[in-house]
């Protein structure tokens, strides 16, 4: 029987991000070996690349805020959508949210999400399926590098503008995505948070922060 979660400690080793260093995550250092790896151990190839392997610099700069209080999210009610492998969903627990939910279509990547919220001492709800549609229920939406691809930003930004007009607290953090909208975004906070060579084509990001406008 596969057991995800025992795969993922298999083929990651616990690391800091740069920009948050509180929590600790199970992390790859290189994409190619962890991507071959998992389309080996589910014999599938052409599968999705490992997202959750890494701590994108969107999901950073959202841990930070919070952690730092900067954006306040004490007993609210959190989504960390396109999680990867949960760290703004931890950093929100971390800064006493209510409770968190990690939102991922990647079962693989709410394993991950799972075992890091574990070792990190806090609870993250994993719902299976794709969030995108569902009425809002939460009072933060947290979505970190999501607009790297215009057949995915066509799908969740009509859904994340419908979230703030319901009255959510929307926030995306964009590290200059091709696709990022022009318009109906306000700009919170901006944060250089090195990278890796791995996944980007510098050293250090800048990301900056966006309100979604309802």
């Amino acid at each position: 029987m596969l057991d995800p979660e025992a795969f993922i400690a298999a083929h990651t080793a616990l690391a800091r991000p740069a920009l948050v260093p509180e929590v600790e995550l199970y992390l790859a250092t290189e994409i190619t070996p962890i991507w071959q790896a998992t389309e080996d151990w589910l014999a599938q190839r052409d599968i999705e690349p490992p997202f959750w392997a890494f701590a994108w610099p969107g999901s950073q700069a959202l841990a930070r805020l919070m952690l730092d209080g900067t954006v306040a999210v004490r007993g609210h009610r959190v989504l960390d959508f396109a999680a990867g492998g949960g760290l703004a969903a931890i950093a929100a627990m971390r800064a006493g949210a209510a409770f968190a939910e990690a939102a991922e279509i990647d079962p693989l990547a709410l394993a991950a999400t799972r075992l890091n919220a574990r070792h990190n001492g806090v609870a993250v709800a994993t719902p299976d399926g794709d969030v995108v549609g569902s009425a809002c229920r939460w009072d933060t939406v947290l979505a970190g590098d999501v607009c790297y691809e215009a057949p995915m930003t066509g799908h969740i930004m009509p859904w994340l503008r419908r979230m703030a007009a319901a009255g959510a607290t929307v926030l995306l953090a964009d590290p200059g995505r091709a696709y990022l909208p022009k318009q109906g975004l306000e700009a919170v906070q901006r944060f250089p948070v090195p990278v890796t060579r791995e996944l980007e084509d510098r050293d250090v990001r800048e990301v900056t922060v966006y309100r979604v406008l309802g």
